[in-house]
Parts: C-alpha cells; structure tokens; sequence
C-alpha cells in the first residue's frame, strides 16, 4: 500500500477512535438540549416579560462558549472512565474497546486533562463575564466529581448513577444559574420572569435526572458481567438484579404519573399539539419500556432497553421546541 494513503488510512481510523473515544453522539445530545432550552425557553421567557427588550445576561456568544465548556468536560469525563475502566470493558465491550487498542493510555490521560483545562477555563471566562462565579466553581466541580466518579463512585452501590444523574441534569440547570441574580430580585417583572424559567429549569433538569437514572440502572444490569469481575458493587450485584429492575420500574412509574399530571397543567393553555406529542413519544412509549423492562433477560433486551430509554430521552428534550413559554 502507497505510504500516503496508508498514512490517511490510518489518521481516519485514529479520529474515528477519538469520536468513539468522546462518545459524540453524547455530546452531540448535550448541545442540542443546551440550544434548545437558551433558544425555545430561555430567551423567550424574557422577550415575553420584557417585550422589545432584551435583558438576558448570558448573550448568544457566552453560550455558545458556556455550551463548548459543557462538551469538554462532558467528553473529558468519557476519556477518564474509559482509561480506568479498560480491564472492565475487555470482558462487558471487547469490540468497542479504544483505550490501549488503538489511543495509548498515555495520549487518552493527556487528552482528559487538556479538555478538562479547557473546559474550566471556559467555564470561569463565562462566569466572569455573567459576573457570577457559581458558573466556573460548578464546572470545575463537575471536572473533579467525573474524576472521582471515574476512579471511585462509579463501583459504589447506587452513589454513582446518582452523581451520574445530576450531571445530567446541571446541563439545563447551568443555563438558569448564569441568568440567576439576587441584586434584581427587587424588580417584580424580573422576578416574576426568573421564577417562570426557574420552573421550566426545574421540570426538564427533573426528567433528565429521573430517566438519566433509569438508564444507569439499566446499564448496570447490562454491565454485570464485568462489573462483578473486578468488584464494583452496583445495585444488581449488591441487591440482585430483580431488586434493580423493581427500583427502575418504580422510578418509570413516577416519570410516567408526573409527565401525565403536567398534561393537565398544560391542557389550560390550550396546547393541544403539545399534549398530543407528550402522550405520544414519551408516555406511551414509557409505558412500553416499563413492559420490555419486566420481560428482560438477556444482555442483549438490556441493551436494547438503554437504547429506547435514550430515544424518550431525546423526545422529551425536543418538545422545548412546542413549549413557546406557557
């Protein structure tokens, strides 16, 4: 084979490794919910307070570098488990295996640490400019909390697919904190708007914790195998995997009895296309998961369920798209 084209070969197949590496889908997935709570709630909810104003402090181009921050940790994370979970990915993902196979250990610890940097750096930058400092403390949290996740939390019952979950969720939270300040609180239109967004902050961050956890359960399940192999004591190993699956169905019942709750909420706003999609790609659908989970046997259903699980996720993420500020 041409050096050449052995050489471009070889550099494809070494950024395709990254992307795997990173899991860009993910991130992609944490882009979107980002852009589409600033663009569809976010925004929205001060021009209808403020009409012909425009009093957000976060401005498209410190979101856009507060949303660059989110990935970069977010993909450092990914980096970081990967490297301590090598032993274990050999017998749960052999196939998919990136660490050590085709990115040296050496390179992948010196890509998490040059994302991780970057990302906080970014990450004070935004809170400087929003001149509240919660926004880079909290983002160097979440580089310190993947680290210890990555080393520690993630082979503890439980502590893990719960710090997991609230990660998740301060991807929208983030976005809330850096409008949040108490010196204008005074104002009773500016409150009266914060107090709106903070419960639309409140009920997407709830639902990307609650399914977020769900599927770390379910994953757990999936990943016994190797978990059990090299003493990670998570809920199925711990507890067997009929309590997991009992503990992932009761938090499906209450996704579900919540989301059906909301529809009356909005059934006074007369958002007819809202509630019909709400029904459609997130209730009847988790309803189904809830069936698929209890008829689970095989690694392969498990996947499968991890799989869906992130579907719904992804449907309830795009219905900010028919909110329009109730």
């Amino acid at each position: 084979m041409n050096p050449g084209i052995r050489k471009k070969s070889y550099t494809i197949q070494l950024l395709g490794a990254f992307l795997r590496l990173v899991r860009w889908p993910n991130l992609v997935f944490i882009t979107l919910t980002q852009f589409l709570f600033y663009y569809f709630i976010l925004l929205p909810g001060f021009r209808s307070g403020f009409p012909g104003v425009y009093l957000n402090i976060l401005r498209p181009p410190l979101f856009y570098l507060l949303s660059l921050s989110s990935v970069l940790i977010a993909a450092a994370g990914y980096i970081i488990n990967d490297y301590f979970d090598l032993n274990i990915d050999r017998v749960n993902k052999p196939d998919k295996l990136v660490v050590d196979k085709i990115i040296k250990r050496r390179s992948t610890i010196l890509w998490h640490w040059v994302l991780s940097g970057a990302g906080v750096v970014l990450g004070f930058y935004v809170s400087w400019k929003v001149q509240n400092l919660i926004v880079g403390l909290a983002n160097l949290g979440c580089v310190v909390l993947l680290w210890f996740y990555s080393t520690t939390f993630k082979r503890k019952l439980l502590i893990g697919n719960v710090l997991i979950s609230l990660l998740t969720a301060w991807v929208i939270l983030v976005l809330y904190i850096c409008e949040f300040r108490f010196s204008e609180l005074q104002d009773a239109a500016l409150h009266k708007v914060l107090t709106r967004l903070f419960k639309f902050a409140i009920l997407y961050a709830g639902f990307a914790f609650i399914i977020s956890l769900i599927r770390e359960v379910v994953k757990d399940i999936e990943d016994m195998e190797g978990d059990r192999r090299y003493g990670c004591r998570t809920m199925p190993i711990v507890w067997g995997v009929n309590t997991a699956k009992v503990f992932a169905a009761t938090w499906l019942v209450v996704l579900i009895g919540s989301l059906i709750v909301i529809q009356f909420y909005v059934l006074q706003y007369r958002r007819g296309l809202l509630i019909l999609y709400n029904i459609l790609l997130l209730i009847v659908p988790l309803f189904l998961i809830l069936r698929k989970l209890y008829e689970a046997r095989t690694v392969a259903d498990y996947h499968s369920l991890s799989t869906y699980i992130k579907g719904v996720m992804l449907a309830g993420i795009l219905s900010m798209i028919f909110i329009e500020f109730l």
